[in-house]
């Protein structure tokens, strides 16, 4: 589809009492100006201009993170004097340019807006009988949106805000989204004539509808399918209710595909999350960012999963991890921790109050209980005791640690890397191991044991 998005990002947002910019708030772990750039990529747009104003810096970094490998262009354009919609877009084609194919400008607090719907609404520009169309679509509750005026053949004869509204206009469904598709060539052309003749003295882009039509161009509407499309973020409690929104619409989805929720309601998904069928949900589970989960899991409950690649039959329990991979039929908590750099091979176990970091572990390897591993490379088949540690840290630097292939570990055992551990080795319970140990052999490292006779009787003497 040749055609450009402009995205509306400068507005300040001062409803939402906030240190950031308004669109910067995440709706299920995701900014929601990515939410309305995404939707324009996959509905086919060419190339995406987001024009930003306020905290344009945080903007625009969160722009050239998401999108720095896009195969479309996105570009920041910025406003730097906040001369209302108009003025917007025309410092977006001042600074980029526009063809002669459909351009969509949509607002950057719009999350819920699907791809189909701005291709759709772009289509009606490439039919070619319309220079201009206003997105719009019918809430249930219409208090507070202008209202679509339309003449008998279905042209475009008025938007009326809510409090200027006649009983007639009031009664009307249709409301205004405040997004607009153009001919770009009709835009560029007519953009400059946009005037501000206002109380506020600022450049509208509604007036274009005005301005078209005076020269003879045929303007209309195009009404959302769905219109929790046209729902904005305006304050605190429209962000939580549009989260809600996007979390049910996920989870819909996910579930028609074969996924079982416990409680729907209580489970999280991102919209870059993929889970596999016959994977089960349980409630309080989190999923952030690009997370894979294959078929036949088990999520949660209480766990929370960020940029997580998970295979097969894996159960992940009472867990918080980032940025780790998870190979196939694997077992993870209650209650573990894994940290960026986590690679767990095939069959392995992490256990309760276990915390890994920076480290693989090997297939069929077991770290069941209060145990930490940094920076650590684990063979297949090993053991460690409870309450063992990897002392990775001199404080200054990180230094690894390397465990072969069957070796055990016995419990509370301090390994002060660098070390290395053989394969088919042993450590006895309780020891610090500061020197590497061979293939096959016993480390123990302890003090003998004194025994004190009527220490307790003396000590209550000496009180």
């Amino acid at each position: 589809m040749n055609a450009t998005a402009i995205i509306l990002a400068a507005g300040e947002g001062t409803r939402m009492k906030s240190n950031h910019a308004k669109v910067a708030h995440a709706i299920l772990g995701k900014p929601m100006i990515c939410w309305v750039v995404d939707a324009a990529l996959a509905a086919g747009c060419e190339r995406v201009v987001v024009v930003v104003g306020s905290h344009a810096d945080e903007v625009r970094a969160i722009i050239d993170r998401a999108y720095e490998d896009s195969p479309a262009p996105v570009d920041c354009v910025e406003q730097a004097e906040r001369l209302g919609t108009a003025h917007a877009v025309r410092v977006a084609i001042e600074a980029c340019g526009v063809g002669d194919g459909p351009v969509v400008v949509l607002n950057g607090d719009l999350p819920l807006i699907q791809p189909e719907t701005i291709r759709d609404f772009a289509e009606t520009i490439t039919a070619g009988n319309l220079a201009a169309a206003v997105l719009s679509f019918m809430p249930p509750v219409p208090q507070g949106y202008g209202r679509i005026v339309l003449d008998e053949d279905g042209a475009l004869l008025r938007i009326v805000e809510q409090k200027d509204c006649t009983p007639e206009e009031d009664a009307i469904a249709e409301c205004n989204a405040g997004c607009y598709a153009f001919d770009g060539e009709q835009l560029a052309l007519h953009i400059g004539e946009v005037g501000c003749d206002n109380a506020q003295g600022e450049y509208y882009l509604p007036d274009m509808l005005g301005i078209l039509r005076e020269a003879g161009q045929r303007v209309s509407s195009f009404c959302c399918d769905d219109y929790r499309d046209g729902l904005g973020v305006n304050s605190r409690a429209q962000l939580a209710e549009l989260t809600a929104i996007a979390r049910d619409r996920i989870n819909d989805r996910l579930m028609a595909e074969g996924v079982t929720f416990i409680d729907p309601a209580q489970a999280w998904i991102g919209p870059d999350a993929t889970i596999g069928r016959d994977t089960i949900v349980w409630p309080q589970t989190h999923l952030i960012g690009r997370c894979h989960v294959g078929e036949d899991c088990v999520l949660g409950p209480n766990t929370r999963l960020t940029n997580v690649r998970a295979g097969d039959r894996c159960s992940i329990d009472e867990t918080v991890g980032i940025d780790v991979v998870l190979e196939n039929d694997i077992t993870v908590g209650p209650r573990a921790y894994l940290r960026p750099g986590t690679h767990i091979l095939d069959g392995a176990h992490i256990g309760t109050h276990v915390e890994i970091k920076k480290s693989t572990i090997g297939e069929g390897s077991k770290v069941p209980h209060l145990s930490y591993i940094g920076d650590t490379t684990m063979g297949a088949r090993v053991n460690i005791g409870a309450g063992s540690i990897t002392c990775n840290y001199d404080g200054v630097h990180k230094h690894p640690t390397t465990i072969g292939d069957d070796t055990f570990i016995g419990s509370d055992t301090m390994m002060v890397a660098p070390v290395n551990i053989g394969s088919h080795a042993v450590t006895g319970a309780g020891g610090t191991i500061t020197k590497d140990v061979p293939d096959g052999a016993l480390a123990v490292e302890r003090t003998e044991q004194r025994i004190i006779e009527g220490y307790s009787e003396r000590k209550r003497a000496r009180e």
